[in-house]
Formats: C-alpha cells, structure tokens, sequence
C-alpha cells in the first residue's frame, strides 16, 4: 500500500457540498468500500494513474477539448471562490497555501467576473430629483 501525501505534505481541505454529499452516501451504500472510500478492483487504495485515467476518459465523454488536468480542478475551485466574492484569506487556508503570493496566483479576472463588478458608489442611495 502506498502513502500518498500531497505537495509538501500537507493536508488538503475542500468544501463538501449537500449534493455531493447525497452522492457520496448512495455510492457508499451501493458499493460498501472496506477500508478506503473509493477501492480499487483489488481493494486497495485507487491509485493516482486510475485516477487519471478516469478524468481524462471522463473529459472525453463530456466532449472537453482543453488541455486540462486534476490539478485544473483545484485551480477552478479557487477562481470559482474569487468571482463568489470569496476571501482570499479563507482561499488561502483552504487550499494550504503558507504565502498569499502563491494564492494571488488565482485571482486573474475572468471576463464574466468582470462584467459583475459594481461601483461601491452604486450602493449609495442618492436623491437624484434635486
């Protein structure tokens, strides 16, 4: 059995949302993994080429083109947070960053993030009659 810790090895922590949660418990019952959640044919730990192997064959039925890896995922993750308006200091923490700078990285302004931003002057209320 291998032990496989993530860079620096360091814990990481995702935000686990009710729906993949509902899921997460109808997989559980179905297929009642022994000792690790998602087992291999042999029941041992799912190992990271089966696990790339299955998102790029997952990638290929959904039709996605891009050059993309598992590590997109996280980096999708965190831009997604950013444009929900997320702290970068929760972001920061929640990806395991020691330095800000390595989680500044995430925060290029996508053209859709930037059509949502307001002026804070817009949240004045202002008597315009006079």
């Amino acid at each position: 059995m291998e032990n496989i810790s993530a860079k620096g090895n360091k814990d990481r922590y995702e935000i686990l949302s009710e729906t993949v949660l509902q899921l997460l418990r109808k997989y559980y019952k179905e297929y009642k993994p022994q000792l690790w959640l998602f087992e291999g044919s042999s029941r041992e730990q799912y190992s990271r080429r089966s696990i790339q192997k299955d998102f790029k064959n997952a990638l290929q039925k959904s039709g996605v083109k891009k050059n993309v890896s598992i590590h997109t995922l996280r980096h999708s993750f965190a831009a997604h947070l950013l444009e929900h308006r997320t702290d970068l200091r929760y972001i920061q923490e929640l990806l395991g960053h020691k330095s800000s700078k390595t989680t500044e990285i995430y925060t290029h302004i996508t053209a859709s993030a930037k059509g949502k931003i307001k002026s804070p002057l817009d949240n004045l209320e202002l008597d315009n009659d006079n």
